[in-house]
């Protein structure tokens, strides 16, 4: 049987990254068969988030100010620069970190039409220099695109004296070193520290 409005509301849940039709009907499922409050609320929650949320003017992160509270209250010697604001979350988790964060929103990727000028570089270079900035961690994926981004952006700081550091790769705690692959044991090699 065929219900338009529920197709379109499954169709909508599909948009999502990594949601397939059937996860899609299933979240489609559940908001028809909670109460109209609970879907207003949803939907009001959306269109809240939409309209109150933009980027922050001087990291690129999400914030409802137009400035965000890390920029405004962190220290300014450090910045460590991420593909995404997804990506802040994952690296606030570590507590010890006091620095700010720079969202290039995306990395060099040729086979995407995407250059260096497509994405957050002449912002990071005016912060930088700003703020007077002594390291600079490049936090980009491990992976092509993210070493590609890392090594353009270490270039340009270069000249600036700025240390420009990348964060270690390898082995994650608690693996097994047999079911590591070639690369991985590489980069923990390259990336050994002294004990």
């Amino acid at each position: 049987m065929y219900i338009e409005s529920l197709e379109k509301l499954i169709n909508s849940f599909r948009r999502l990254p990594g949601v397939g039709y059937k996860t899609a009907q299933r979240y489609a499922y559940s908001i028809l068969n909670g109460t109209l409050e609970n879907a207003k609320e949803f939907s009001n929650n959306i269109m809240e988030a939409k309209t109150k949320i933009k980027f922050c003017k001087e990291c690129g992160n999400f914030s409802e100010t137009e400035v965000c509270e890390n920029c405004i209250k962190k220290n300014k010697d450090v910045i460590c620069v991420v593909k995404e604001p997804k990506d802040v979350v994952a690296m606030e988790k570590v507590k010890t970190f006091n620095g700010v964060f720079h969202v290039l929103h995306g990395t060099i990727s040729p086979l995407e039409n995407r250059g260096p000028n497509d994405i957050r570089i002449k912002e990071l270079l005016e912060r930088v220099k700003a703020y007077g900035t002594k390291e600079v961690i490049m936090a980009t994926n491990p992976d092509v695109e993210g070493d590609a981004t890392a090594m353009y952006i270490s270039k340009l700081l270069e000249p600036l004296g700025v240390k420009v550091t990348r964060l270690a790769q390898g082995v994650s705690m608690g693996s097994e070193l047999e079911y590591a692959d070639e690369v991985t044991l590489t980069r923990a090699l390259e990336s050994r520290v002294k004990i």
